[in-house]
């Protein structure tokens, strides 16, 4: 009867949703990705305007020889490849900086490991630090969004591996920012990244990353905004993004 109850309450919200949407004259969607969804879940066009970073907050420092990974700790985030490609590095480093449903599940996977650090939670000072002092960051989510934390990454001047699926295709450049694992990564693919995006290969990608994350300002989000609203002319816009997931059609 639960199940059935949340059934019903679903397919509710997403009547309402659909009715919501209809209404709209013209839709904002956070990244092509989402873009693609509104169009093949929702029969309806959209214009991207990328969500404002906080590329200023970020800063380079000296790496300290570790790799980062500041994903939430849930399965989609797939965290537990990571893991695994450390604990076949045992000369490689790697802090954990986030927590969540998957958190005890993956101390214990990692506890033979000593390379692999978990810090939990962070403030936003203490996060700015850690990803100031990475080699570079680790960030491989299933279909993400958007995805910001490998923005902030490159604002720092560090590269990011990542996987070749969603808002990362729009935000990485292969090569050039970092690395972008195929879609059926494993681990061994990640501890082979790692094994290359060494530290000084990651430090000559520090200034293309800089310049990568300035395309994702503040500034240039309330330009794009500022323009979307012009050309709907006052009239209703909606604003797309995490509401649109596979299967919400």
């Amino acid at each position: 009867m639960k199940k059935l109850g949340l059934a019903s309450i679903g397919a509710a919200f997403q009547r309402a949703y659909e009715r919501a949407v209809g209404r709209m004259h013209l839709i904002v969607a956070n990244s092509e990705n989402v873009r693609g969804r509104i169009q093949r879940f929702l029969g309806r066009d959209s214009i991207v305007v990328y969500p404002p970073c906080d590329t200023e907050g970020f800063a380079f420092a000296e790496p300290q020889g570790y790799y980062l990974s500041t994903a939430r700790l849930v399965a989609l985030k797939r965290v537990d490849r990571i893991i695994d490609a450390f604990r076949a590095l045992p000369g490689k480093q790697l802090v954990v900086a986030s927590g969540g449903d998957d958190a005890e599940a993956l101390r214990r996977r990692a506890a033979e490991a000593p390379n692999i650090r978990f810090v939990g939670w962070t403030d936003e000072r203490e996060l700015r630090s850690l990803v100031a002092g990475a080699v570079a960051t680790i960030y491989v989510p299933k279909d993400e969004d958007f995805g910001m934390s490998p923005v902030e990454s490159m604002a720092a001047g560090k590269p990011v591996i990542g996987v070749a699926e969603g808002g990362l295709l729009e935000t990485v450049l292969d090569g050039e920012t970092g690395l972008l694992l195929p879609a059926g990564f494993t681990a061994e693919d990640i501890a082979a990244a790692v094994d290359w995006l060494t530290a000084p290969r990651a430090l000559s990608m520090r200034r293309a990353c800089e310049a990568r994350a300035a395309q994702f300002t503040r500034a240039r989000f309330i330009n794009g905004m500022r323009a979307a609203i012009a050309s709907a002319g006052g009239i209703e816009v909606g604003v797309a993004g995490a509401g649109v997931r596979e299967g919400a059609a």
